[in-house]
Protein backbone atom coordinates (compact mmCIF):
# COMPACT_ATOMS: atom_id res chain seq x y z
CA UNK A 1 0.00 0.00 0.00
CA UNK A 2 1.35 3.42 -1.01
CA UNK A 3 1.95 6.08 1.60
CA UNK A 4 -0.30 9.14 1.36
CA UNK A 5 0.88 12.73 0.98
CA UNK A 6 -1.38 15.71 1.66
CA UNK A 7 -0.45 18.76 -0.42
CA UNK A 8 -1.75 22.10 0.86
CA UNK A 9 -1.17 24.90 -1.64
CA UNK A 10 -3.42 27.56 -3.13
CA UNK A 11 -1.82 26.88 -6.53
CA UNK A 12 -3.03 23.56 -7.89
CA UNK A 13 -0.17 23.61 -10.41
CA UNK A 14 2.31 22.98 -7.56
CA UNK A 15 0.32 19.92 -6.48
CA UNK A 16 0.22 18.65 -10.07
CA UNK A 17 4.01 18.94 -10.45
CA UNK A 18 4.66 17.11 -7.19
CA UNK A 19 2.12 14.41 -8.10
CA UNK A 20 3.68 13.97 -11.55
CA UNK A 21 7.11 13.22 -10.09
CA UNK A 22 6.00 11.15 -7.10
CA UNK A 23 2.78 9.37 -8.13
CA UNK A 24 4.57 6.08 -8.86
CA UNK A 25 5.49 5.80 -5.19
CA UNK A 26 2.79 7.74 -3.30
CA UNK A 27 -0.93 8.56 -3.22
CA UNK A 28 -2.01 12.17 -2.95
CA UNK A 29 -4.70 14.45 -1.60
CA UNK A 30 -4.70 18.17 -2.47
CA UNK A 31 -6.35 20.97 -0.49
CA UNK A 32 -6.20 24.61 -1.67
CA UNK A 33 -5.81 26.00 1.87
CA UNK A 34 -5.16 24.90 5.46
CA UNK A 35 -8.80 25.35 6.50
CA UNK A 36 -9.90 22.66 4.02
CA UNK A 37 -6.92 20.52 5.03
CA UNK A 38 -7.94 20.71 8.69
CA UNK A 39 -11.50 19.70 7.78
CA UNK A 40 -10.11 16.73 5.79
CA UNK A 41 -7.89 15.73 8.73
CA UNK A 42 -10.79 16.13 11.18
CA UNK A 43 -12.77 13.65 9.06
CA UNK A 44 -10.30 11.01 10.23
CA UNK A 45 -7.89 11.07 7.29
CA UNK A 46 -4.25 10.54 8.22
CA UNK A 47 -1.50 11.28 5.69
CA UNK A 48 2.04 10.02 6.10
CA UNK A 49 3.45 13.42 5.10
CA UNK A 50 2.17 16.96 4.53
CA UNK A 51 3.67 19.35 1.99
CA UNK A 52 2.38 22.88 2.61
CA UNK A 53 2.94 26.28 1.10
CA UNK A 54 3.60 29.07 3.59
CA UNK A 55 1.85 31.99 1.88
CA UNK A 56 -1.85 31.16 1.48
CA UNK A 57 -5.20 32.82 2.04
CA UNK A 58 -7.33 32.10 5.15
CA UNK A 59 -4.41 30.67 7.16
CA UNK A 60 -0.67 30.71 6.63
CA UNK A 61 1.45 27.61 6.42
CA UNK A 62 3.18 28.71 9.63
CA UNK A 63 -0.17 28.84 11.45
CA UNK A 64 -1.09 25.44 9.95
CA UNK A 65 2.21 24.00 11.19
CA UNK A 66 1.51 25.35 14.68
CA UNK A 67 -1.97 23.78 14.60
CA UNK A 68 -0.53 20.42 13.56
CA UNK A 69 2.26 20.37 16.12
CA UNK A 70 -0.15 21.34 18.94
CA UNK A 71 -2.58 18.54 18.07
CA UNK A 72 -1.97 15.27 19.92
CA UNK A 73 -3.17 13.14 16.98
CA UNK A 74 -1.38 15.05 14.20
CA UNK A 75 1.89 16.24 15.72
CA UNK A 76 3.94 13.26 14.51
CA UNK A 77 3.11 13.83 10.81
CA UNK A 78 6.23 15.15 9.03
CA UNK A 79 5.69 18.53 7.35
CA UNK A 80 7.66 19.97 4.43
CA UNK A 81 7.09 23.69 3.95
CA UNK A 82 7.37 25.43 0.58
CA UNK A 83 8.04 29.15 0.23
CA UNK A 84 8.91 31.62 -2.48
CA UNK A 85 10.91 33.52 0.14
CA UNK A 86 14.41 32.40 0.98
CA UNK A 87 14.53 33.94 4.43
CA UNK A 88 17.08 32.22 6.62
CA UNK A 89 15.46 33.50 9.81
CA UNK A 90 12.01 32.28 8.75
CA UNK A 91 13.41 28.89 7.71
CA UNK A 92 15.21 28.45 11.06
CA UNK A 93 12.12 29.53 13.01
CA UNK A 94 9.83 27.07 11.21
CA UNK A 95 12.30 24.21 11.49
CA UNK A 96 12.54 24.92 15.24
CA UNK A 97 8.72 24.87 15.42
CA UNK A 98 8.61 21.36 14.00
CA UNK A 99 8.86 21.49 10.21
CA UNK A 100 10.75 18.49 8.86
CA UNK A 101 12.08 20.42 5.87
CA UNK A 102 11.82 23.79 4.10
CA UNK A 103 12.10 24.08 0.33
CA UNK A 104 12.35 27.34 -1.61
CA UNK A 105 10.22 27.83 -4.75
CA UNK A 106 10.82 27.48 -7.58
CA UNK A 107 12.14 24.05 -6.75
CA UNK A 108 13.54 21.13 -8.68
CA UNK A 109 10.86 18.38 -8.53
CA UNK A 110 13.58 15.74 -8.33
CA UNK A 111 14.88 17.41 -5.18
CA UNK A 112 11.43 17.15 -3.56
CA UNK A 113 11.31 13.50 -4.57
CA UNK A 114 14.63 12.82 -2.82
CA UNK A 115 13.62 14.78 0.30
CA UNK A 116 10.23 13.04 0.56
CA UNK A 117 11.80 9.60 0.17
CA UNK A 118 14.39 10.46 2.79
CA UNK A 119 11.67 11.43 5.29
CA UNK A 120 9.30 8.54 4.51
CA UNK A 121 11.97 5.93 3.95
Amino acid sequence: MKKKILIVDDKESIAKVVKFYLSDDFDFMWCPNPVEAIAWLNDGNMPDLIISDIRMPLMSGAEFLKFLKNNEFLKEIPVILLSSEDSTSERIKLLEQGASDYIVKPFNPLEIKVRVKKILG
